[in-house]
This record gives C-alpha cells, sequence and structure tokens, in this order.
C-alpha cells in the first residue's frame, strides 16, 4: 500500500478540525447598538414651557412665571445631561462588549 494516500488521509480529518476552530464568522453589530431606545420614549416630546400670564397680570404674576419658565428650563437641561450620559454609557459598553469578543478563543479561554 502506497504512503502518500495514507498521510493525506490523516491531514484531511486535521485540516478540517483546525478550521472549526479558528474559522469563527465575522463579528457584526449595528451601528449605534440601539442606544438611543434606552432613552425614555416621553422625552422625544420635549418640556413644554410656561403658561404666560395674563394681559391684566401683576409683577407678582410674571415674577411666577418667570421662576416657572427657569424651572422647565433647568428641567430640560437635565435631560439633555441625562440623555448623552446614557449614550456615552451604552457606547462604551459596546466597544468593551467587541474588545471581549474579539480576542482569540485560547485568551478568552484563559482569561
Amino acid at each position: 500500500m502506497p504512503k502518500a494516500p495514507t498521510s493525506l488521509s490523516i491531514l484531511l480529518p486535521l485540516a478540517l478540525a483546525s478550521t472549526a476552530c479558528a474559522g469563527a464568522p465575522p463579528i457584526v453589530t449595528a451601528s449605534a447598538a440601539d442606544c438611543a431606545g434606552l432613552l425614555p420614549a416621553s422625552w422625544k416630546s420635549g418640556i413644554a414651557g410656561a403658561d404666560l400670564p395674563p394681559d391684566d397680570a401683576s409683577a407678582g404674576d410674571w415674577i411666577a412665571f418667570a421662576d416657572a419658565q427657569t424651572g422647565r428650563l433647568d428641567q430640560a437641561n437635565g435631560r439633555t445631561a441625562d440623555a448623552i450620559s446614557i449614550v456615552e454609557r451604552c457606547e462604551a459598553r459596546e466597544r468593551e462588549a467587541l474588545k471581549r469578543v474579539r480576542k482569540g478563543w485560547l485568551s478568552r479561554l484563559l482569561g
């Protein structure tokens, strides 16, 4: 019996087994990982301004209006800061997950 077909028949299963370990499918992620989906849907409508006082309003009514309008502005600015923070944390989480997944299988196994 010739030796060449025997050595080739041993290499074929070895080659198939090695591609099963190293030939993982490519990692494809969504472009933004739906970070915007973490924001409350009610935030899309925004913050309404305070109601204007009537035409015959006193100075106290105007002061109360200005105070209420400032409170609404503070609420809107707080939502903006919260939204930016949520999206930044979501993107950082996605980067970390991709970093872990892109490690070699041996480093994931040992670490």
